[in-house]
């Protein structure tokens, strides 16, 4: 039984005992004392002032020396008004140490066949550009929520919807096809994904010279924008396309076969994948169905230029295009389609779409589309609205080729990690092959760890080198501190050391805190997975690399008097060390065995 119940019920009996009432223990409030009073535990006495009829302080002490006298887990207590601290014996967070050890899933439980299903879309990406610092969150937050969400009983189905149709990837394969000369990958020596997005950019350059050239011969700006012939060309080519033209489709084969053959290495390399792939090509078929099906009903309009649209004034919204006047969908038709469909696949508890803030009102507009259409399970819809992240230097821009490419990035924080490294000489010795695999693992924990350190709806900057501060709140400062663990348990072993309890007593507040932390690590888990947030978990695997590390320089392991304290202190060790690498691996960073 956890603390928490075991507290409850304890209190629940003495108010039957003493008052003859059944206290609901949902009324009651257990939370960790603050930082500032002494105890562990707090229970909030308020609920209980109109069953005892005493005041706060009173049906404080009262409830304490009950608990204090009936619980051998209850060491002491103090009362602050209308707050009950309890501090908690040592024979027990001994005791859940022993259980810990044996627990192989501490921190995690796994989903039965009947668990609720969560799909959550990460990702996303359009076929006209590779992936950039952007994705790289996007992708980080989207997997790390998948794993805490497993971690936490439920079956997950991790999916990925590929933009690969709309305007956008008719513009790069439209400046492909007008000044490509035939490029390709191979020919290049490029990646696919790379080649594309550089057209994308070439399509961008063109079309503003077009329009400026317009607006010189007198053209009003808005007007030369939608009248240049680089995107009537463009906007041509879509309608082809939907008309599945050959030529057209042949191209948008072709180039989109580059574009994933990149991704997939991409994703590859930042540790990321997906359990099933969509693709809009395929989804807005159905959403064009949806749509029709909802204006023969209707309860969706056509205007007068054969639109479609949906009026949700009355949602406190506006009007929304479903249909463009020519027949070719929106995002919006294809949204409607893929959730239809993910609904009809896996009968989802909770479909959570990890998208960008700035789409917080498409989202709100689709679930409000899909409820006027009839369908209950649009409740079940959850954006998960992150915030951007910039670099110190500013916004990034796909069209203008300002981005920050993720590749390119990756490859940065490996050489960032190697010049840290080199200068702190904390890889001396290691052979050149080790040194790069290190390299590679540092420099991606740096990145993934300085990510999602982040609550992911706040707005963030993202600094390469500051991210690599092996001393600082960072991803290689963990790393370290775990391979240091390791490093003493290898030498534990070499000298014969079993870890292991016998006969300890009177443990220090250190090993008391570091006890502490890793039994509420569930606890940590189980929030992280509510509030789909994985900075709760990336925050407390730094607060527990930071308090080993403070128990390590206060007290010795090795050298600790007596057999008994060596070997506790090394089972304690031991148990931290695999709490890390469980709450970095549902942060998706791996912890090397040295360092």
């Amino acid at each position: 039984m956890d603390i928490y119940s075991l507290i409850l019920q304890a209190v629940q009996k003495y108010i039957r005992d003493n008052y003859e009432f059944e206290l609901d223990a949902n009324a009651l409030q257990i939370q960790k004392t603050r930082k500032e009073f002494e105890g562990d535990l707090t229970l909030v006495v308020f609920p209980m002032l109109r069953i005892t009829r005493k005041s706060p302080e009173q049906t404080g002490e009262e409830i304490g020396t009950y608990l204090a006298d009936s619980c051998a887990e209850i060491d002491t207590f103090n009362v602050i008004k209308g707050f009950l601290n309890l501090s908690i014996s040592q024979s027990f967070w001994l005791q859940k140490l022993q259980d810990i050890t044996t627990d192989g899933d501490h921190g995690s439980r796994s989903a039965s066949k009947d668990a609720p299903v969560y799909v959550v879309e990460y990702s996303s990406p359009n076929t006209n550009k590779p992936l950039h610092l952007g994705h790289i969150r996007n992708n980080l937050i989207g997997y790390s929520i998948s794993e805490i969400l497993k971690a936490n009983g439920f079956n997950v189905q991790k999916v990925n919807l590929v933009n690969d149709r709309g305007i956008h990837i008719c513009k790069s394969m439209l400046a492909w096809q007008k000044w490509g000369n035939q490029e390709t990958p191979e020919s290049t020596g490029k990646k696919g994904d790379h080649l594309v997005g550089d057209y994308y950019v070439r399509f961008d350059q063109e079309y503003k010279s077009q329009v400026q050239g317009l607006v010189r011969d007198g053209v009003p700006e808005e007007q030369a924008g939608k009248e240049a012939p680089l995107i009537l060309e463009a906007q041509e080519m879509l309608r082809r396309w939907e008309a599945r033209d050959p030529e057209v489709t042949s191209l948008w084969k072709q180039m989109n076969s580059w574009v994933y053959e990149g991704f997939d290495s991409t994703y590859e390399r930042l540790g990321v994948s997906f359990d099933k792939i969509y693709y809009e090509s395929d989804t807005y078929k159905l959403g064009r169905s949806i749509v029709m099906e909802g204006l023969e009903k209707g309860i969706l309009y056509r205007k007068e230029d054969g639109s479609i649209w949906a009026d949700l004034t009355g949602e406190g919204l506006d009007q929304k295009l479903l249909l463009r006047s020519d027949g070719t969908s929106v995002y919006m038709t294809q949204d409607l389609g893929t959730a239809h469909q993910r609904f009809a696949e896996f009968n989802f508890y909770t479909h959570v779409y990890v998208v960008g803030n700035e789409q917080n009102y498409h989202f709100q507009v689709l679930a409000s589309i899909l409820k006027k259409l009839g369908y209950a399970w649009a409740e079940r819809l959850v954006h998960l609205s992150y915030g951007m992240v910039e670099l110190p230097s500013g916004k990034m821009k796909s069209r203008e080729g300002t981005v920050v490419d993720a590749d390119d990035l990756m490859d940065e924080m490996s050489d960032t990690a190697k010049s840290m490294s080199d200068e702190l000489g904390k890889l001396d010795g290691f052979s050149k092959e080790e040194r790069s695999d290190i390299f590679t693992t540092v420099g991606l924990g740096a990145l993934k760890y300085f990510i999602l350190k982040v609550d992911p709806k706040k707005n963030m900057t993202f600094d390469p080198v500051e991210s690599v501060d092996f001393n600082g709140h960072t991803g290689p400062f963990i790393q370290y501190t775990y391979a240091r663990i390791r490093s003493v348990l290898r030498k534990a072993a070499e000298n014969g050391l079993i870890p292991g309890v016998e006969n300890r007593q009177d443990l220090n507040p250190k090993e008391i805190d570091l006890i502490k932390r890793i039994y509420f690590f569930p606890e940590i888990v189980s929030d992280a997975g509510q509030d789909l947030n994985p900075s709760v978990i990336a925050n407390y695997c730094y607060e527990l690399a930071k308090e080993f590390n403070q128990f390590y320089h206060d007290y010795s392991i090795m050298n600790a008097e007596g057999e008994n304290i060596k070997k506790f202190r090394l089972l304690l060790s031991e148990v931290v060390v695999r709490t890390i690498a469980t709450g970095m691996g549902l942060l998706g960073i791996d912890v090397p065995e040295r360092m």
